[in-house]
């Protein structure tokens, strides 16, 4: 989803604002005509793919680069742009000619808007078709920032996502928490008898699988992209013999009455969404409590310790690791040798707790690289320590 002013891309899985960390000690350096970065002299999270840490004078001659191409007439002169309309999705053929300002995923009513509002408060947000569109525009100039879904406290991990993270060189500079709360929603007027299909997003038909199986159990489970999209559809086609589950402010936006609030399995279903930016946040200062960085690597060798070895360099140090997720490596995903059977080949991801300008975390890197064949750092960010329910727009 697109953010209008300041410009942000959110994307959507399926109040009062939390008081965020200080921020001004997270700096950002010189800035460049037509381009949003600043560097500094200390390490930089962005990474070669051999698992280097670039030097401030590479990441100053490709945000320069970028510069000159956005204020280059070939960049400009891109034909008649069009504003995207309010209450239309972007897609990837709109990307070329949008002017608006930031982006997210799923239609307003979303819980993405909640978290890219929550990420932004002052912004506008406008939905993107898909995870990879507002990865698109963020890279292409069309947002600032971009706010994606990356893990439910119900449903794990969201592995798009993280796929996303490694093709594209973007950066994490913060995250925010949602909780999710679900709504069963029809055409006013409608009874709950008179249902027959239940709308929304798979992972929030997961969610509500019991309440369905014990309140609706003729009606059959229909999944489509997000959970206000099947509120918009709903109301744009008027069937009366379906309902959508999806949030409250779907149900205000588009009409529709609530039949029950607070269906969810479970309650604790707190959704953690990431914000991207193409220029990294650097701190100057180690304030490791209020601060969480990313990584993934990929250890040299297979075999049996290897990976204890490389999350050593962390409990060495007494580092918090706070997350660990393995993805299979695409371009490599099975390995063999003459002696070993074949196996999967894995990259990890890991969430840890501390900034790049503390020295110990600096050392876990530089240690860490020693033992694997690639390493990137994804971000170093402000910790969102609090959940908090969506805010009211």
């Amino acid at each position: 989803m697109l953010l209008q002013a300041p410009r942000l891309a959110h994307c959507q899985l399926h109040g009062s604002h939390q008081q965020q960390p200080d921020l001004s000690r997270v700096t950002r350096a010189r800035r460049y005509p037509g381009c949003k970065s600043s560097l500094t002299t200390v390490i930089d999270p962005a990474q070669t793919l051999e698992g280097e840490i670039e030097t401030s004078s590479v990441v100053e001659r490709e945000f320069l680069a970028k510069a000159q191409l956005k204020a280059s007439p070939a960049a400009t002169d891109m034909g008649s742009t069009v504003q995207v309309p309010r209450n239309k999705v972007l897609t990837t053929s709109m990307i070329a000619h949008a002017t608006n300002k930031d982006v997210t995923q799923g239609v307003p009513g979303a819980y993405s808007e909640s978290a890219a509002l929550k990420a932004s408060p002052n912004a506008e947000p406008l939905p993107c078709e898909q995870f990879e569109v507002a990865f698109q525009a963020l890279s292409q100039w069309v947002a600032d920032t971009a706010v994606l879904p990356i893990e439910n406290s119900l449903g794990g991990s969201i592995h798009t996502v993280y796929d996303l993270l490694l093709r594209y060189r973007l950066h994490i500079i913060g995250e925010v928490s949602v909780e999710v709360n679900h709504c069963l929603m029809v055409l006013p007027g409608v009874k709950k008898s008179e249902v027959r299909r239940v709308m929304s997003h798979p992972q929030a038909l997961a969610q509500v699988d019991n309440y369905l199986r014990n309140s609706l159990p003729g009606a059959t489970k229909e999944a489509v992209d997000d959970t206000a999209g099947a509120a918009q559809t709903i109301a744009q086609q008027g069937w009366r013999d379906a309902a959508a589950v999806a949030s409250r402010r779907a149900a205000e936006l588009y009409g529709l009455e609530i039949l029950e609030d607070g269906i969810q399995d479970m309650e604790n279903n707190i959704t953690r969404f990431i914000q991207l930016s193409r220029d990294p946040l650097v701190s100057t200062q180690p304030e490791a409590g209020l601060c969480k960085t990313s990584i993934v690597f990929a250890p040299k060798q297979l075999g049996p310790g290897q990976l204890f070895r490389a999350l050593s360099v962390f409990a060495l140090r007494d580092i918090d690791m706070s997350k660990i997720e393995s993805r299979p490596m695409r371009d490599n995903p099975i390995v063999s040798s003459d002696t070993q059977a074949k196996k999967y080949n894995y990259l990890f991801y890991i969430d840890f707790v501390g900034t790049l300008a503390d020295q110990k975390c600096q050392n876990a890197l530089r240690h860490l690289q020693e033992i694997a064949s690639f390493m990137r750092v994804l971000g170093s960010y402000p910790m969102d320590k609090e959940f908090q329910k969506p805010p009211e727009v």
